[in-house]
């Protein structure tokens, strides 16, 4: 199912997995910010649970290459 991540070496996946976790890099981490939110219960608009997948994908995908 997952094949593709095959052909994606683990050094370009944790470059880019680190890259998105960090982005923007002013003033908080997006990931950071919808991760507190989260924490405190204010992550219900659709565009921020977006957001937050969005910025964890490569971290899921590296998970996900890395148990294989």
């Amino acid at each position: 199912m997952f094949d593709f991540l095959d052909q994606i070496p683990y050094p370009v996946l944790i470059v880019v997995a680190i890259f998105m976790l960090l982005a923007p890099f002013h003033p908080m981490p997006h990931a950071l910010e919808k991760i507190i939110m989260l924490k405190n219960g204010l992550l219900k608009r659709p565009i921020d649970i977006f957001d937050l997948f969005f910025h964890l994908i490569p971290l899921i995908l590296l998970l996900i290459k890395a148990s294989k």
